[in-house]
């Protein structure tokens, strides 16, 4: 009976550690009215075939006055694609064209719209320095936070 015991709780403790081993794969925000992110940070693994982002605008306000998207980049990177997306305008739904300092990015939605994307896992480096934030004029500011990849 007592093998038995030991069996099962090697058992367990295995189960436990591969639940826990498994690479966070996604990045899943809310944005608001306010031009907030629930989050100041993520953690995603460069070990992910695919990462998906996923952006739920809890807010009301349409794309027009309250638009919100998370595009990834370098950090020190951000401030200039997000000067690049001013430039770009309202049309190019601020983000400029064929820019190979973004990483990813999702569509930009208004109040009450969700949206998702997907890139490889292969773009970020563990350890490396990335920013995501809101690409909206001005959002960028205070619509950022901190990417931690791991391996």
């Amino acid at each position: 009976m007592k093998t038995m015991h030991v069996l099962l709780a090697t058992t367990l403790v295995g189960l436990a550690g591969a639940a826990t081993a498994a690479p966070n794969c996604t990045i899943a925000l809310k944005a608001n009215d306010q031009m907030q992110f629930d989050q100041k940070a993520a953690t995603v693994s460069a070990a992910c075939p695919t990462i998906t982002i996923t952006l739920k605008h809890t807010g009301t306000l349409p794309i027009t006055s309250m638009g919100h998207d998370v595009v990834i980049t370098k950090t020190a990177d951000m401030p200039a694609v997000a000067a690049a997306g001013m430039a770009a305008g309202a049309a190019a739904h601020y983000l400029p064209k064929g820019d190979a300092r973004i990483i990813a990015a999702t569509p930009m939605v208004g109040g009450g719209a969700s949206t998702k994307t997907t890139f490889p896992g292969k773009k970020l480096t563990a350890g490396g320095a990335y920013s995501f934030f809101c690409s909206f004029p001005g959002h960028s500011a205070i619509m950022k936070g901190t990417l931690t990849v791991t391996k």
